[in-house]
């Protein structure tokens, strides 16, 4: 049942808005299956964020590097410059939700004396009000999700309500995302290791070869002469397998 506060010819609308979220929230869960790439992850996001809300006129993603805000993924080329000055200056809206943790909704007249360098960058871009909500995983992916609006009230509790529906699909794909690429690097990881030590096994049995000498005493030589000329182990196994191919030939 609707509202009693939702006037009937309104609720045509709101049923319609209702579909899309419903549509975009599916479209989102598809990221976690299709998806593993974080910067298309963001964008996607974005792009479905721009479209829900029905205040949104432009959308940015910021992640903080630090203490410094870096523009990630955005709707629009016309962000990058309010965004810019936030982070030059240090402080702002973006700024704000992604250390506080708490949503912030501005009209840019007001924010003038609070964040002087985002009002003036965002007056310039024609945005009158603006809408952040933090987007924070853990530790380690601080930011926030930025909506920018060209109406001097362009949001309202409905645009908030439905961009913490649209965040919740939004932080399972980025954290999904992490994992994927945390476990790729894990296994390349565990690649190079299992590669650097297949290099190193030649290498000892090279030099047990030629000096009659133990497997550790072919370590030992080996570690000895990485230490000597600072160079990696793997390196110096890796010389002297190609030195005994050269004279192979």
């Amino acid at each position: 049942m609707f509202d009693e506060d939702v006037t009937e010819e309104a609720q045509p609308e709101l049923v319609r808005r209702l579909d899309e979220v419903t549509a975009d929230l599916a479209a989102l869960a598809k990221i976690l299956d299709e998806e593993e790439d974080l910067g298309r992850v963001l964008q996607r996001s974005v792009e479905q964020v721009n479209r829900g809300v029905p205040g949104a006129d432009m959308v940015s993603v910021t992640v903080m590097r630090g203490n410094r805000g870096e523009t990630a993924a955005s709707s629009t080329e016309r962000v990058w410059a309010i965004d810019s000055d936030q982070y030059a200056a240090g402080d702002g809206p973006c700024l704000e939700a992604a250390r506080t943790g708490e949503i912030v909704r501005v009209g840019v007249e007001e924010a003038h004396e609070r964040w002087p360098e985002f009002a003036r960058s965002a007056r310039a871009a024609g945005v009158k009000s603006y809408l952040a909500c933090p987007l924070i995983i853990g530790k380690e992916f601080v930011g926030s999700l930025n909506l920018y609006s060209e109406m001097p009230h362009g949001f309202g509790a409905l645009d908030v309500a439905l961009l913490r529906v649209y965040m919740t699909a939004t932080v399972a794909a980025i954290a999904n995302a992490r994992r994927v690429t945390e476990a790729r690097k894990l296994a390349e990881d565990l690649k190079r290791a299992m590669d650097s030590r297949a290099v190193i096994d030649q290498a000892r049995g090279v030099l047990m070869a030629r000096l009659g000498i133990s497997a550790e005493q072919a370590l030992d030589e080996l570690s000895r002469q990485s230490q000597n000329t600072n160079v990696k182990l793997r390196v110096v196994a890796a010389r002297l397998l190609e030195s005994v191919r050269r004279q192979d030939l």
